[in-house]
C-alpha cells in the first residue's frame, strides 16, 4: 500500500512515489540533452566523418530549436490537457527512436555519402520532437506532486537534469571520439541512457495526477482551458516582458552550448579543453541552481533573485566574449565559463517558477512553454546568424580540424552575443514587475480552510 505523509495544509497530501516520477523525468531530460549536443563538442570530427560542412553540423543542434518552435505549442496542449504521464511516456519513446535512427546512420549497410547524414538528421528530428515534452514538465511536475515548500527545489532538480545531460555530452563526446572513425562507438554509448529513461518512464509513471493534491495550487493547476490560457498570457504585460527577455537568456545559453567548441578551437584550444569548459559551465550552474533553489523555497524572493542574477550573467557573458579572444589563457577561459554557468543556469528554474507566479491560474506547461518557444526561436536565430558574422582567420594558431571551409574568427559574434544578453537583462530588470499570484491564492485558500475548520468546531 502507498505510504502517505501529511501535506502542508489540511486536506492535502504528498506521496513518496513523487520522487520516482522526478527521477524518471530527470533521466529522460538528461538523455535528451545528451542526444541534442552529441556532436557540438566534436563538430570538426563530425564534419570529417560525414564529409559535411560546419554549417551542416550546426544544423544537428539547430534542428532541435526549429522543431521546438511549432511543436512547443502542441506540447503545452499535451501536458495541460492529456497530462504529465502521457507527455513523458511519448517523449521517452520519441527520444529512443531518435537514438536508434542515429545509430542506423553509421551502420555498415548504409551508403556513406547518400544516406548517412540524412538519417542522422532524421534521428535528431525525433529527439527534437521529444525535447519540449520533457522540458515543459518540471513546473507541471513540481506543481502537481510536491507541496509548496518543496516546489522550487523539485523544479530545480528536474530542470537541472537537462544541463546535466549537456555536461555528459561535453565530457563523453571528446573522450569517445578521438578520431572520426569512432563515431559508431559514440552513438552506441549514447543509446544506453535513452533505453534506461524509456523503461523508467513507461513502467514507473502510473498516474496522471496524485489521488489527493499536495497544495491548493495543484488542485487548480489546469483551471484554465488551453486556448483561454494562451489568450490570458498574451494580455499579461508582465508575462510578455518575461517571455521576450527571459526567453532571450535561454536563447543565449543555447547558442553558447552549441557553438562553444567552434569559438575556442580557433584560438588554439583542443576539443578536450572545450569539453572541460562546457562541463564547468554546467557543473557550476547545477551547484548555483541547487543553492538558489533552497534560498527561494524559504524566502519566495523570485523576482528580486532573477533580476540580480540576470544582470550578473550579462557581465559574465561580456567577460567570456573578451577572454575567448585570447590565446593561451586556459585558466581565465575556464573561470569565465564557470562563472557564466553559475550565474545563468542557476536562475533558470527560479525563472520558470516566477513565470508560473505571474501567470496563475494559467496551466504551468503553457506558461513555461511559451517562454521555451521564445528561447528556441531566439536561440535558433543566434546559431544561424552568429556564424555569418564570423570573419576568416588569417593566423595559423587554430586547433580546429574541420578540413572543410576556412577557419573563422569569432570575435564579432561573441561580442554580439554579449550585447544581446546585456540588452535582455537590462530590459527585464527595468520593466518586469509582478505580484506572486499563485502564492497569494494558496495563502487565501489555507486561511479559508482554517476558518472553516474553526467554524465546524
Amino acid at each position: 500500500m502507498e505510504t502517505e505523509t501529511p501535506g502542508p495544509a489540511p486536506g492535502y497530501r504528498t506521496y513518496r512515489r513523487r520522487w520516482l516520477i522526478l527521477f524518471a523525468t530527470c533521466a529522460l531530460s538528461c538523455s535528451n540533452a545528451m542526444c541534442w549536443l552529441t556532436f557540438a563538442p566534436v563538430a570538426d570530427q563530425t564534419a570529417r566523418y560525414f564529409h559535411i560542412s560546419m554549417d551542416q553540423v550546426n544544423w544537428l543542434s539547430m534542428v532541435y530549436l526549429v522543431v521546438g518552435i511549432p511543436f512547443g505549442f502542441g506540447s503545452t496542449w499535451i501536458l495541460d490537457t492529456l497530462g504529465l504521464k502521457t507527455s513523458l511516456i511519448l517523449s521517452s519513446w520519441l527520444n529512443l527512436t531518435g537514438c536508434v535512427v542515429q545509430l542506423l546512420s553509421v551502420a555498415f549497410f548504409v551508403p556513406k555519402d547518400s544516406w548517412k547524414f540524412p538519417l542522422l538528421l532524421l534521428g535528431q528530428t525525433f529527439g527534437a520532437f521529444a525535447q519540449p515534452l520533457v522540458l515543459f514538465a518540471p513546473t507541471k511536475l513540481a506543481a502537481l506532486w510536491f507541496p509548496e515548500q518543496q516546489r522550487a527545489t523539485a523544479n530545480m532538480i528536474s530542470s537541472m537534469a537537462n544541463p546535466l545531460g549537456i555536461l555528459f555530452a561535453n565530457i563523453l563526446s571528446p573522450l569517445l571520439m578521438n578520431e572520426p572513425s569512432s563515431m559508431p562507438m559514440l552513438l552506441g554509448v549514447y543509446i544506453v541512457p535513452a533505453v534506461i529513461a524509456c523503461l523508467f518512464t513507461t513502467l514507473g509513471i502510473r498516474e496522471k495526477v496524485p489521488p489527493t493534491p499536495p497544495s491548493a495550487g495543484a488542485a487548480n493547476s489546469t483551471s484554465e482551458p488551453f486556448l483561454t490560457g494562451i489568450k490570458m498570457l498574451l494580455k499579461n504585460k508582465a508575462y510578455m516582458i518575461m517571455m521576450i527577455c527571459f526567453g532571450g537568456g535561454v536563447g543565449v545559453f543555447t547558442a553558447f552550448s552549441a557553438l562553444l567548441q567552434q569559438i575556442v578551437c580557433v584560438r588554439g584550444y583542443s576539443n578536450s579543453f572545450a569539453g572541460i569548459c562546457g562541463a564547468l559551465f554546467i557543473v557550476f550552474g547545477i551547484v548555483g541552481a541547487f543553492l538558489l533553489g533552497l534560498y527561494v523555497d524559504k524566502t519566495r524572493h523570485f523576482m528580486e533573485t532573477t533580476k540580480i542574477y540576470y544582470c550578473l550573467t550579462a557581465l559574465a557573458c561580456i567577460g567570456f566574449a573578451l577572454v575567448s579572444r585570447m590565446h593561451g589563457q586556459k585558466f581565465l577561459l575556464a573561470l569565465m565559463c564557470s562563472l557564466f554557468g553559475f550565474l545563468g543556469f542557476s536562475m533558470y528554474p527560479v525563472g520558470m517558477e516566477l513565470a508560473v507566479e505571474c501567470s496563475y491560474p494559467v496551466g504551468e506547461a503553457t506558461s513555461a512553454g511559451l517562454i521555451f518557444v521564445s528561447g528556441q526561436l531566439q536561440g535558433a536565430l543566434l546559431i544561424l546568424f552568429l556564424p555569418a558574422l564570423a570573419q576568416p582567420l588569417t593566423s595559423d594558431g587554430s586547433a580546429c580540424q574541420v578540413g572543410v571551409g576556412a577557419t573563422l574568427d569569432w570575435t564579432i559574434p561573441t561580442l554580439v552575443m554579449a550585447a544581446v544578453c546585456s540588452l535582455e537583462a537590462c530590459c527585464f530588470a527595468l520593466f518586469f514587475h509582478t505580484a506572486y499570484k499563485r502564492v497569494s491564492a494558496e495563502d487565501c485558500s489555507e486561511q479559508t480552510s482554517l476558518l472553516n475548520g474553526r467554524a465546524t468546531e
